[in-house]
């Protein structure tokens, strides 16, 4: 059993008044309108600290919700912008496109990054807003075709209703040629990045416009009890006339308990509809689950969820016709609505551990997902880590590695994945001015489509302004 926290500030007051009475009685002093103000301002105080408690969680991050791990979690992290310029050379350039030889373009250039963003947070007496936002202009030497500009963003929104209540807002949003991977944990946004939608594993170097936000209501019943209700809506567009987007929708809903200090257990569920363009097709999504979050130490934590999820896929296909009906109608191909209702494990996990100067955490999961613009309705494993330091005096640094493996059920059938990693360095080389490098590597396989599987690298090395004595956050 524990105290609840609301019974702790309630008992500090108590104390507080009683120390001052004891001192009153015992040195004489006589109440005056001074001490008398000075009291009460004292008990409002400590009142006021109790009241934020009800509205917060203040357990171990549920990642069902959607949260960030919650010793990420800091009071003000000020907001500081950043541009960088960088020379660069990338591999694997590819659009939508096959050379004369029938072969897909495959191409390598040098070229020039332009850079910028800002990240930060603030907090007033109810609301916190936390960002993530990047910009960047991409110009190759060899290979002009591929010249794009990139932004990304992530901003999330907290804002205290009641005692009792919370309503949270999650968005992503961007715009790239080149599909950069999963976003890290970035420690400036109160959630998860990889429980949003936000396109990770395109194949092609092809314009992609995409938006995701969820919109969450939490009620602290209790200090143990608390539920949550939310929707959510996303949307992804490819400028390629050969690769589909994606519009979607759903709901989620849940409820969790806190059985001691470091532990909470849940259950929810969560419905999501999406359909594509450019195809006639759709998918419903249903998903259980039980939810548990563990605080192992002060700085470490595990959460996640196990379930089921049902999804029905209804898609318009060309198929091939009988030569002899084709003989007799003189067509060669027909179109027929596949429908499919399959089961996949819903599961999903998280290990962080929160340093002064960054964050290791390691995840994975399987879950169906809209696929890639290429290939449709998918059951995806994925598995990534990462590691964020941000040092005391000159360095910081930041890794991570991804690894996805899917299977399409959606307008092409197979099995397609990717594996990539990256790094990047910053050191400060005079006030505000800092050396930046970086590199990373993504493989694209299948076992079912041989010219799907190519090897493209990325190396970025240039200077960077960012205002400051601490070394330049990596993004």
């Amino acid at each position: 059993m524990f105290r609840k926290e609301g019974d702790v500030s309630l008992s500090v007051t108590i104390v507080s008044l009683t120390v001052l009475d004891i001192g009153r009685q015992t040195f004489g002093l006589q109440p005056n309108r001074r001490i008398t103000y000075l009291r009460l301002q004292s008990v409002l105080v400590l009142l006021g600290m109790t009241a934020p408690v009800f509205a917060q969680y203040a357990g171990p991050a549920v990642l069902s919700r959607g949260e960030a791990p919650a010793a990420m979690s800091a009071p003000e992290i000020r907001f500081r912008p950043f541009v960088e310029i960088s020379a660069m050379y990338d591999t694997g350039l590819a659009g939508v496109a096959v050379n004369n030889q029938g072969d897909l373009a495959d191409s390598s250039s040098y070229g020039l990054n332009f850079a910028w963003g800002v990240s930060g947070t603030h907090s007033w007496r109810r609301t916190k807003v936390g960002l993530d936002y990047r910009g960047s202009i991409d110009h190759y030497f060899q290979q002009t075709f591929y010249d794009s500009l990139s932004q990304s963003m992530l901003l999330g929104i907290s804002h205290r209703l009641s005692r009792r209540s919370t309503f949270t807002l999650n968005t992503g949003a961007g715009i790239f040629s080149r599909d950069f991977g999963l976003a890290a944990l970035p420690q400036t946004v109160p959630f998860d990045p990889s429980t949003v939608y936000i396109p990770t594993t395109d194949f092609f170097d092809n314009r992609t416009y995409y938006l995701t936000t969820q919109g969450n209501l939490s009620i602290q019943k209790t200090a143990r009890l608390s539920f949550n209700v939310g929707g959510l809506g996303f949307l992804n567009r490819r400028r390629s006339s050969a690769l589909y987007g994606v519009i979607g929708a759903g709901a989620v809903g849940d409820v969790q308990y806190r059985i001691s200090r470091q532990s909470t257990i849940g259950g929810g569920y969560a419905y999501q509809h999406y359909e594509f363009n450019r195809i006639l097709g759709g998918t419903d999504v249903h998903q259980f689950n039980f939810a548990f979050a563990r605080r192992l130490t002060r700085w470490t934590e595990f959460s996640g969820y196990v379930g089921a999820a049902r999804a029905e896929t209804k898609f318009l296909q060309v198929v091939q016709i009988s030569p002899v009906i084709a003989a007799l109608l003189g067509i060669s191909t027909s179109t027929q609505i596949t429908h499919d209702i399959l089961w996949e494990p819903n599961v999903s996990a998280r290990l962080s551990r929160t340093f002064h100067t960054g964050v290791l955490y390691i995840a994975g999961g399987h879950e169906i997902t809209p696929g890639n613009g290429l290939f449709l309705t998918s059951a995806s494993t994925s598995v990534f880590a990462g590691y964020s330091y941000t040092g005391l005096r000159r360095w910081s640094f930041g890794t991570q590695a991804a690894y996805s493996r899917a299977q399409s059920f959606g307008n092409i059938g197979g099995t397609y994945g990717s594996e990539s990693f990256g790094l990047s360095v910053s050191r400060q080389i005079i006030h505000s001015v800092h050396f930046v490098a970086n590199y990373s590597a993504r493989r694209y396989d299948s076992p079912d489509y041989s010219k799907y599987n190519r090897l493209i690298h990325n190396v970025r090395v240039g200077v960077g302004f960012a205002p400051g004595d601490v070394p330049l956050r990596i993004w």
